[in-house]
Formats: C-alpha cells, sequence, structure tokens
C-alpha cells in the first residue's frame, strides 16, 4: 500500500482552463508553517525528463540529510499526456512523479522539486501540488523566476525577496558566491525560512541542491535506457 493516497487518472485535468480552476480550488489549502517537532533526516528530490515522443522518465533520489550520500532512490516511466503549457508544468509530471513516489517504502521527511512552489503566477506551482498530494514538507527550488527580485549581495546565503504584485512569495537565494542564486519558495508545510536553510544545507558545493542533482542525473539516465524499447506504460 502506498503511503500516500494514490492519483485518480479520471480525475485529473485534460484542459489547460481545467487544470487553472483546479490550482486556484486547491491553492488555500497550501500551509506555509513548519509543523512543531518537524525533523528532516531524510531528503528527497524529483526530476522528470522527456524525449520529443511524450516518454517522461521521472526520478526521486533520497539523500541522508547530515551527510548527504544516497539512501534509495526509484524511477518510473510514462507519457506526458497533459501539453506544455508555462504555469502548468505540474500537470505533465505528476502523475510519473507519483508512480515514481509510490515505489518509496515510507516517505521522506522533506520533497524538494525543481520547479516553483508559490513563486507562481497563480501561487500553485508543482510543489505546492506535490505537498498537498504527498501530505509531505515540499519546497520548490528554481533555476529561474516568477515574480520581480533585486539581486542578493555576492556572498553565499545573501537573499533577497521574490514579490508578486508586491506580495513575497519567495526568495532569490544565493548558495555560491559570486554566482546566480536559485529561486526558493515554500511548496507545503514548511516556512520559508526554514526552507531557505535547506537549501543551503544542500548546497555545499554546487549551485543546485544535491537532491535536484542525483535525481537530473538519474531521469536523463532512465531516459535513454527506455529510449530503444520504451512500451509507454508506468511500471
Amino acid at each position: 500500500m502506498s503511503w500516500f493516497p494514490s492519483l485518480d487518472p479520471g480525475s485529473w485535468p485534460a484542459t489547460a482552463e481545467a487544470a487553472m480552476a483546479l490550482q486556484d480550488e486547491l491553492r488555500p489549502l497550501v500551509s506555509p508553517i513548519t509543523p512543531p517537532g518537524t525533523r528532516f533526516r531524510t531528503v528527497a528530490g524529483l526530476d522528470s525528463a522527456y524525449d520529443d515522443t511524450g516518454a517522461v522518465a521521472a526520478a526521486v533520489v533520497v539523500l541522508a540529510a547530515d551527510t548527504l550520500h544516497p539512501v534509495t532512490s526509484v524511477v518510473a516511466h510514462g507519457v506526458a499526456d497533459f501539453p506544455y503549457v508555462p504555469g502548468l508544468l505540474a500537470f505533465r509530471e505528476i502523475p510519473a512523479t507519483l508512480a515514481a513516489l509510490e515505489k518509496l517504502g515510507s516517505a521522506p521527511d522533506l520533497l524538494v522539486c525543481d520547479g516553483q512552489g508559490l513563486a507562481h503566477p497563480r501561487r500553485f506551482g508543482l510543489a505546492c501540488h506535490l505537498g498537498l498530494l504527498t501530505g509531505v514538507p515540499t519546497i520548490g527550488v528554481a533555476k529561474t523566476v516568477w515574480g520581480d527580485y533585486a539581486e542578493p549581495d555576492p556572498e553565499r546565503g545573501a537573499s533577497t525577496d521574490i514579490t508578486i504584485d508586491g506580495a513575497v512569495v519567495g526568495r532569490a537565494l544565493r548558495t555560491r558566491t559570486g554566482v546566480k542564486p536559485v529561486f526558493v519558495s515554500v511548496g507545503h508545510r514548511i516556512d520559508l525560512d526554514t526552507a531557505c536553510a535547506q537549501v543551503l544545507a544542500l548546497t555545499p558545493r554546487y549551485r543546485i541542491p544535491e537532491t535536484t542533482r542525483h535525481a537530473d542525473h538519474l531521469c536523463r539516465a532512465a531516459l535513454r535506457t527506455a529510449s530503444g524499447d520504451y512500451s509507454g506504460s508506468t511500471p
């Protein structure tokens, strides 16, 4: 049995209009608060890779938070039925990502998405959606930004607010001195200060969190391996 409710394919939006309506419906359920007593012993990175046929490989790599060494990893294959629409990435990525998460024996303590959380035009990016579906604290760490921000100071750890229509939705966070920042936002069940602290802990050497680096490498390798005999089914 999965540690979270499985996605009902019949309830998944088929159009951009239905997807945006679902984002609007779910947005008030997001909690930007870290529950008391929360401890992050394991942290999972999630990422997906696609080819020109629409085949997708979704990877989840779980790291020990204290050492950043991999604990386990899983991959699921599928087909991206939902079209690419800016702001609706979740509807392409979530089905295969949930199939991968279902292969884990237990829930990680934190999910790190290569995408947006609240720093999203409808304040409900991929990290928010996955956080609500799984119930696990989730953050978005993106390489590009929705919204406005001032460049943070050049040293590692410097940050500035990201705003949309005057509201703070995330932070531009410098993870390496003199290198372009990443863009951190809350997904669910975590506050922004804690999210940024976790991202800094996950970036001891590189701009991008170790979770994302591992998941990116795994999903790309899995897609290459499957490209010759891909059947179009999700294992």
